[in-house]
């Protein structure tokens, strides 16, 4: 595995770190935690649970931000 790989067991803040170009994307899917006081407790999967989104909405999201 890339130490890049992004999971949705890392935390908002984490995939930031990791990938800043990864906030284009979360904006993208509605997911605007990374300005949260929680994105650095809060994992994407679920922050993502919490704005309701479904297991399958973020599978793509992920694998939208592994794309860059």
């Amino acid at each position: 595995m890339k130490k890049d790989f992004i999971t949705k067991d890392m935390t908002i803040m984490e995939v930031i770190d990791k990938k800043p170009e990864a906030i284009e994307v979360l904006m993208e899917f509605g997911l605007g935690c990374f300005s949260c006081a929680f994105s650095g407790m809060e994992t994407i999967e679920q922050g993502a649970l919490g704005h309701g989104m479904s297991e399958k909405i973020i599978e793509k999201m992920v694998e939208e931000i592994n794309k860059f």
